[in-house]
């Protein structure tokens, strides 16, 4: 099948864009994007990504459903379910080329890909110069016992693909390492960098389009201090040090969005923890006085004008 030149031609800025918002469920955030969306004269909708597909008999290549046989102008990636390798290759597929055709998606594949992969997260921070924890990662559970026998101090555990703080351990031993069938078979290991001071503390700060939208402090009894774990969240000012490292952590994975996790380490020097290219920020807004899904959906339109420029 050959491709029409429409489905490949620049696109023009649309009077009434269409903005498909790519979530399992629609909750609470793809209702206030949708609201938000409103107020600028786009069409929101949600798209389960799952139920797309390829379709080369199509002139477009793909079948969207919901969308008829216009695709939708911009894609906002709320959220996304795991699955098989499978699965998430066509899914990750999909997004991939509704940018090759020429729609704006937020955020790229190529961004969450970098992402979601917790280890390739870690290499573009430290290549890109900015402080992280040491992190290691590997499939050999004799490799990581030999690393946590060389540190002096506990790693953290995590899951390669995780969010909301789920499944993270301290270790303090090689013995307390799980079997590999528990880490589906990768050890990914952080330098823990934690400090009790009064509690545990971080920050979450929100970046989009090279600014900073938000910032909270997240705090908690326990080291986890993720919303989702009980975390409580706090109102918060990024300043100029945590600004220019949010912005450049966003900018090394090259997201356009992203929830940035900072800490203080026992030495007041700040290190970014996680860059999260699909951040739920329900916890964020109640200690915000941003309307953050407005300000999302205002930059992914604008984003949108500026691309159609760019094609004039």
């Amino acid at each position: 099948m050959t491709l029409s030149p429409e489905s490949v031609a620049p696109r023009a800025f649309p009077s009434e864009p269409i903005v498909a918002i790519v979530t399992d469920r629609n909750d609470w955030h793809a209702r206030a994007l949708t609201k938000a969306f409103a107020a600028l004269r786009a069409r929101a909708k949600p798209m389960v990504l799952s139920a797309c597909r390829f379709d080369t008999s199509n002139s477009n290549g793909m079948w969207m459903p919901d969308f008829g046989p216009r695709l939708p102008d911009a894609v906002l990636v709320r959220d996304m379910s795991g699955g098989s390798f499978e699965a998430v290759t066509l899914r990750l597929g999909i997004l991939h080329a509704l940018q090759d055709i020429g729609i704006l998606v937020w955020n790229s594949a190529r961004s969450i890909e970098r992402c979601v992969d917790k280890s390739m997260t870690s290499f573009l921070l430290a290549r890109a110069g900015l402080p992280t924890p040491a992190t290691w990662t590997t499939e050999s559970r004799e490799a990581a016992a030999e690393i946590v026998r060389r540190e002096v101090g506990p790693l953290v555990l995590k899951p390669l693909f995780g969010s909301q703080g789920r499944g993270l351990r301290l270790i303090r031993s090689e013995h307390e390492l799980p079997a590999p069938s528990d880490v589906s078979g990768v050890y990914y290991l952080q330098r823990y960098v934690g400090v009790e001071r009064n509690g545990f503390h971080d920050f979450r700060v929100l970046v989009s389009q090279g600014r900073v939208v938000a910032a909270m402090m997240r705090h908690s009894s326990n080291w986890v201090t993720n919303v989702k774990r009980g975390g409580k969240p706090v109102a918060a000012v990024a300043d100029a040090v945590m600004r220019d490292l949010a912005i450049a952590a966003t900018a090394a994975v090259g997201a356009s969005f992203a929830g940035i996790d900072i800490i203080y380490d026992r030495n007041d020097r700040p290190t970014i923890l996680e860059v999260n290219s699909m951040p739920a920020w329900s916890g964020l807004q109640r200690a915000a006085s941003v309307d953050i899904a407005a300000a999302l959906a205002n930059d992914l339109i604008a984003g949108l004008a500026e691309q159609a420029q760019r094609n004039v």
